[in-house]
């Protein structure tokens, strides 16, 4: 769980995804006590733990989150935020400022 935690509103990209799964993978073969030398695939080890893919799991937490804000009001800011129209807005051009508020 802590692995995914506030995973819903990541805009998280398809490396990101297998970074995470990788991870999640190194954990799992810890707490079992197997390692990579033991050459036993991802999905027996995933199979006798009975754990679900990460991507599995990310998936379940954005479909649950997307159900909790299209249940409230329209005047909601949450809803606001959904169909805030952002086409007047232009970059400037050139690379980014430097800011030190990371």
């Amino acid at each position: 769980p802590a692995l995914l935690y506030g995973a819903e509103c990541w805009p998280v990209k398809k490396t990101q995804v297998q970074r995470l799964m990788v991870a999640e993978m190194r954990m799992i073969r810890w707490m079992c006590g197997y390692t990579r030398l033991d050459r036993i695939r991802n999905e027996v080890i995933r199979e006798r733990v009975g754990v679900a893919p990460l991507e599995d799991k990310l998936r379940e937490t954005r479909l649950r989150w997307f159900g909790h804000v299209k249940r409230r009001s329209v005047d909601a800011p949450v809803r606001r935020c959904e169909a805030i129209d952002l086409s007047y807005y232009r970059r400037g051009r050139g690379r980014p400022k430097m800011s030190w508020d990371v």
